[in-house]
């Protein structure tokens, strides 16, 4: 199953790359403990934890949603063709994202809107792709709805120092800024409501603009939660923080009150990133949370 109704929304996985981003839990995650992974290698692995290698498996994927007649994704990915010298695992790559977002039934024309919980490298990449020598939306009828704290704060000519240093190079020129130029971008701060089932909110940490878009639609909730959370592991340890995090204490803290809110509303958390079921209910456990149950997405199995 790739596809759940949560109230009148449709929620539909689209995957563009699914496997290892050779890094090891140590060095994605340095703020959690030895023991969590080894405690919970036996469910861990292989959907989170790559058995041979010791390396974090990871999703890049699309969660297309139906809502008021519109269609609208959350995140665009890594994209083709993106030259990313100080990436190289996602520099150049030619997926079938495109095929695989028509196989959900969504042609680039049909998109209203794109949400980019945050510009990163691996949110953004389908945002434009190369026609010719130019990058231009790939979504050329749907308005971009992008943080303006992020915007700012990755737009180069604002000479802000983030901490992934060249990381993030050529993202903004390639992916944001046409965009962006092709008048197309709606820059929010604070909250922005899309319709009566879908609210989005400022979540600051992970990034400057990180962002949360939260659905309530009849008694089904859900919070997709961008890189609040990039593996199970922050659910059951929520003050370990990935090495990417612009503002560590930040990042804990909204991490806490995202999965707090989402406890208590009996929310399905849906980070961007997460393979296996794609998602999980959440419970509190003391001061910290754990995990009620999974969503019920077929979990990846393909590597690539």
């Amino acid at each position: 199953m790739e596809q759940i109704k949560l109230g009148n929304v449709t929620v539909t996985r689209v995957r563009e790359y699914y496997g290892s981003v050779e890094m090891t839990p140590d060095t994605f995650f340095p703020e959690s403990s030895k023991e969590v992974w080894d405690d919970g290698a036996s469910w861990l692995s292989p959907h989170f934890l790559h058995p041979e290698t010791n390396t974090v498996n990871s999703a890049i994927q699309t969660w297309v949603l139906r809502s008021a007649g519109r269609t609208i994704l959350v995140d665009t990915g890594v994209g083709n063709h993106k030259d990313r010298p100080y990436a190289p695992v996602w520099s150049r790559l030619e997926t079938g994202f495109l095929a695989e977002l028509a196989r959900a039934g969504v042609e680039p024309e049909d998109v209203d809107i794109v949400i980019n919980t945050h510009l990163h490298i691996d949110h953004v990449g389908w945002n434009t792709y190369l026609d010719g020598r130019q990058w231009v939306p790939t979504f050329p009828n749907a308005t971009y709805l992008m943080p303006k704290d992020d915007f700012d704060f990755w737009n180069p000519e604002n000479g802000h120092k983030p901490l992934l240093g060249r990381g993030n190079q050529n993202v903004f020129e390639d992916s944001v800024a046409p965009v962006h130029r092709a008048g197309q971008t709606l820059l929010w701060e604070n909250s922005h409501r899309i319709d009566a089932d879908l609210r989005l909110d400022a979540a600051p940490g992970h990034t400057p603009g990180s962002s949360v878009l939260t659905l309530a639609s009849g008694s089904d909730r859900a919070v997709f939660v961008g890189d609040l959370l990039h593996t199970p592991v922050q659910i059951l340890e929520p003050d370990a923080n990935s090495c990417f995090c612009e503002d560590p204490a930040g990042a804990r803290a909204t991490r806490r009150e995202v999965l707090g809110r989402a406890a208590d509303n009996n929310a399905l958390v849906i980070p961007a990133h997460l393979g296996g079921h794609g998602a999980a209910e959440v419970v509190r456990d003391g001061t910290k949370f754990a995990i009620k149950g999974w969503a019920p997405f077929t979990p990846y199995t393909e590597q690539g």
